[in-house]
């Protein structure tokens, strides 16, 4: 069976679909339309971000039997349609839950200690160690919305630190020694850190916004490492100026593309992420939580074990 690549990944990935008895090709700069024209050549597509597969290109994919999709989501595959014309869809969470267990983790100690502030004033020539006294995280609570692959990495490295760790999600009965399971509004009462960790759907679109921020008890600190548009960013700035939310690590945007590679081709970017550039307890990265050395092999790994797993339960 052939397989099309469409975004470069690890070389074990290909080598391991090699090993497999795949034939490897790679498309990595034409354009969707073009890729549509021969797309049922192929059997297997391997896709990171590149662009969405949507019903007009999965009916013209009239062999593909898998799509591995190099990274956690599957929002960039109509999944609906891939169920009906039977081809299978892998995802790979495993591979880099532990890189955003450990980014979120260094969003929430920079933003307690004022690591980019002092580190930004002391190359100024300031020094000022009173104005950036810090916080720890013992003793605090923080709330995980999501307790999948992400929200249970970043709960596992904060075990060391002795806070109380809880977390809300749409699955009953899943805590375990290193968090609580609460319902939404006891999560809302405690936290003091509230954490995102999942997947873009219907429910999670637009749901951080100023009537769920409104219903926290307490000021707290936003972390971001899902997706961005499950935060309405023009509330959260708002959040920011009155002080309800202290501080916002953001690792993804609300105005990403749906590709995740870029926005900043837009001509006039929004007010709001102007805010956010200029804001002190604000900190941003482009959307590389889960993007580590040792990601980038355990993602490869991960599709092609569960590909493997697959048509070997096949025969």
């Amino acid at each position: 069976m052939k397989v099309l690549h469409l975004d470069e990944n690890h070389p074990a990935l290909a080598e391991g679909l090699a090993k497999l008895g795949f034939e490897n090709h790679t498309d990595y700069k034409n354009s969707k339309t073009d890729i549509e024209v021969k797309i049922h050549n192929y059997q297997g597509l391997i896709i990171r971000s590149r662009f969405t597969l949507d019903a007009t290109f999965l009916q013209k994919a009239t062999q593909l039997k898998f799509i591995g999709r190099v990274g956690a989501g599957l929002e960039n595959i109509d999944l609906s349609v891939a169920e009906e014309l039977g081809i299978k869809c892998f995802n790979a969470p495993e591979g880099n839950r532990n890189a955003v267990g450990e980014h979120s983790l260094g969003l929430l100690l920079n933003l307690f200690n004022r690591i980019r502030i002092s580190d930004a004033e002391v190359r100024q020539g300031v020094w000022q160690r009173e104005a950036n006294r810090g916080l720890e995280i013992e003793g605090k609570t923080i709330g995980l919305i999501g307790y999948g692959n992400m929200g249970k990495a970043f709960a596992k490295v904060l075990r060391g630190f002795d806070c109380e760790v809880l977390f809300y999600d749409l699955k009953e009965d899943i805590d375990d020694a290193n968090a609580k399971q609460v319902n939404l509004q006891t999560l809302q009462a405690k936290a003091d850190v509230l954490s995102l960790h999942t997947p873009l759907t219907e429910l999670t679109k637009n749901m951080l916004n100023a009537e769920f921020i409104a219903a926290f008890k307490k000021k707290f600190w936003l972390i971001n490492t899902a997706r961005g548009k499950s935060v309405v960013t023009k509330d959260l700035v708002e959040a920011l100026k009155s002080g309800k939310i202290l501080g916002a690590g953001l690792d993804v945007l609300e105005f990403e593309k749906s590709s995740f590679e870029d926005f900043f081709t837009q001509k006039n970017l929004p007010a709001e992420f102007n805010y956010l550039t200029k804001a002190k307890n604000v900190i941003l990265t482009p959307h590389i939580a889960g993007w580590t050395l040792e990601s980038k092999y355990k993602l490869a790994k991960t599709i092609v074990d569960k590909i493997a797993a697959h048509f070997s339960n096949e025969v």
